[in-house]
């Protein structure tokens, strides 16, 4: 993935976040820790990059993150209910600026009709009480959908951080 678009956006939020002396944690879902791969590839992320979770199982998502049991009752592991509720619990038990969400069916099996393949769900809090999810739809491989899915949660930090723009 070196020289990857997703990558650059790595670069680009590693440099950001240091630049404005934030911090920032990933719960990651579908994408397995390939957020934190990508930022840790970054020389000098560790002055930004607290860390992450990947926190796949539901129990997981639960125990290590605070994931309500009645949030994934009442919404399903994939929603965007679930990935604000990551996004908070990284913040939270990891004391960073900014905390993101992703969670998702990365395939191919496991979509249904109202959750199709390829769908995630991306969120992110930050310190201020500030929290937003989104939502997409991927196609393609397995591989190809996680790092879609990366690359759309590194945007919504770029975003967040006013630098949506390459």
């Amino acid at each position: 993935m070196k020289g990857s678009v997703a990558q650059a956006a790595a670069e680009r939020v590693v440099r950001l976040l240091s630049e404005r002396g934030l911090t920032l944690a990933v719960a990651e879902s579908c994408t397995g820790g390939l957020i934190g791969h990508l930022l840790t590839n970054v020389a000098g992320s560790s002055r930004c990059f607290i860390g992450g979770v990947a926190a796949y199982h539901g129990r997981a998502k639960t125990t290590l993150l605070g994931v309500t049991p009645e949030t994934l009752r009442a919404h399903g592991s994939v929603s965007a209910e679930t990935a604000l509720a990551m996004a908070r619990g990284v913040r939270e038990r990891l004391e960073t600026d900014i905390g993101v969400g992703v969670t998702g069916i990365a395939g191919p099996t496991g979509g249904t009709a109202a959750r199709p393949v390829g769908t995630v769900y991306l969120a992110l809090a930050d310190r201020g009480g500030g929290a937003r999810a989104c939502h997409a739809v991927w196609s393609g491989s397995r591989e190809e959908c996680k790092e879609q899915s990366a690359r759309a949660a590194l945007d919504l930090v770029l975003e967040h951080l006013g630098a949506s723009e390459p």
